[in-house]
């Protein structure tokens, strides 16, 4: 296997969740993102168990951008002995600065509630990683310039791309003994409404491609009419509506389209609440990094003074105990966790409240269970049954689609040596390959966990 260069799929292969991708060039070891497992049980239960890796031996974690499925396994990867450097564009390492605290002070509390009220299998139930485990991981942070080559080591160079997708995500490229290997993260939309259009790579000897929507088109769906029928609704029956959102972009998307709405006289007013300790620090990095977005700051700042920010979970109660109608914007996105869950705990069972779920629902999660019609949720320990009124859209998502997937590799000008389709559910990675051998004729292959190629 002399010059071969090895890669080991560590993660989001044969599922959207955990992505990691291990690089062994015999001189540098790299891993592709660093992310924790969601969803399924038999997903999170992986993320307890050691990574079949020496952590000790791997140089440098590069980030495509700061969701939770793409960095959330890092202080567990310091705390099993990595020293090398995180590197990613500087707002991305902002968001996931964010993110780590936020989840390490959820772990704890997860933990601290399962014990206190016993419904943990385990006697004495241990937080995933601690808020102090995810700051000692920022030490590691080291910041790359976006569209820049520059050399990781003596046979590897770099380079982060802008994508779209959330705010500081990029595609990665890599030249390795003269092969470009191309680790395509999360594809943007090309007309979202806060980021630019994605670029997109120009050559690849080996792509690595997400598959999140490899299998459908996202709808053209008019969402002023939308909104205008849920929030009538509302009014006339004195009913809340609750969107369940990811803290970094949806949240942002969300408070621009319904203040722009509003403003605009498209929808009834009423009185929007933001509760998400995560998406309020988000918002600041959207200040902080301009250039990243196209959000003009006056309209931002408008924005801001007619949205009200929940600031404390004393914050949390007097908006559920305010009984006049309203939307609440809520972490989390998938409805796994976060302020999301005590707004449900309250209002799920009511007729009158309408739950509108947006962007991608893992499998296993409480949002694919509702989106399924499921009768009834579990979360901290209890079932509560759902009756409240389950709305879902998907032109909102962060994610390419099929169309903008195949638009994404369209000014590749050569044939790519292998192609990997990853990051994505079993029948969406296979009807991408299948496009893409109608397409570009390129072959595929879907790796499993764990698997192994030389190239």
């Amino acid at each position: 296997m002399d010059n071969k260069i090895k890669v080991k799929f560590l993660g989001a292969a044969g599922t959207v969740t955990g992505s990691k991708f291990l690089i062994e060039t015999g001189q540098t070891t790299v891993m592709i993102d660093c992310g924790m497992f969601q969803g399924l049980k038999e997903l999170r239960e992986m993320n307890w168990a050691p990574l079949p890796i020496d952590v000790k031996k791997v140089d440098y974690v590069l980030l495509t951008h700061g969701h939770l499925d793409h960095v959330g396994y890092l202080p567990r990867f310091v705390k099993e002995g990595f020293r090398g450097d995180i590197i990613a564009t500087s707002p991305t390492l902002a968001i996931t600065e964010i993110v780590l605290k936020d989840s390490g002070k959820i772990h704890e509390e997860e933990a601290e509630r399962a014990k206190k009220e016993g419904y943990s299998k385990h006697e004495n139930p241990e937080p995933f990683y601690t808020l102090k485990e995810a700051e000692e991981t920022v030490k590691f942070f080291k910041s790359a310039d976006e569209g820049e080559w520059f050399d990781l080591s003596d046979d590897v160079k770099v380079r982060f791309n802008y994508n779209g997708h959330i705010i500081g995500a990029t595609f990665i490229e890599l030249e390795i003994n003269g092969k470009r290997f191309v680790f395509s993260g999360d594809i943007g939309r090309s007309d979202d409404l806060l980021l630019y259009p994605p670029k997109k790579p120009e050559k690849a000897d080996y792509i690595f491609m997400e598959t999140t929507y490899g299998n459908r088109l996202h709808p053209k769906e008019k969402l002023d009419d939308f909104f205008e029928s849920m929030i009538i609704n509302a009014l006339r029956n004195h009913g809340n509506i609750i969107i369940p959102s990811f803290a970094i972009e949806r949240l942002q998307v969300l408070m621009y389209l319904l203040w722009k709405y509003q403003k605009e006289d498209e929808i009834p007013p009423m009185p929007i609440y933001i509760d998400s300790p995560m998406g309020n620090r988000v918002i600041q990095v959207f200040e902080d990094y301009k250039d990243w977005h196209r959000l003009p700051m006056d309209e931002f700042k408008q924005m801001m003074r007619n949205i009200n920010v929940v600031t404390s979970y004393r914050e949390t109660w007097e908006t559920i105990d305010n009984k006049k109608p309203k939307i609440v914007i809520a972490g989390s996105g998938m409805v796994t966790g976060g302020r999301v869950l005590t707004y449900l705990k309250k209002f799920i069972d009511d007729p009158e409240t309408t739950v509108i779920l947006v962007g991608y629902q893992a499998e296993g999660t409480r949002g694919r269970q509702l989106l399924e019609g499921a009768e009834e949720i579990k979360f901290f320990g209890k079932y509560y049954p759902v009756n409240a009124k389950i709305e879902s859209i998907h032109s909102l998502s962060a994610h390419a689609d099929q169309r903008e997937l195949l638009e994404w590799l369209e000014n590749i000008s050569n044939t790519p040596e292998q192609v990997f389709l990853v990051h994505g559910e079993p029948t969406a990675a296979d009807a991408f390959r299948v496009k893409l051998q109608d397409v570009y004729h390129w072959t595929a292959h879907i790796p499993k966990l764990n698997d192994e190629v030389y190239l």
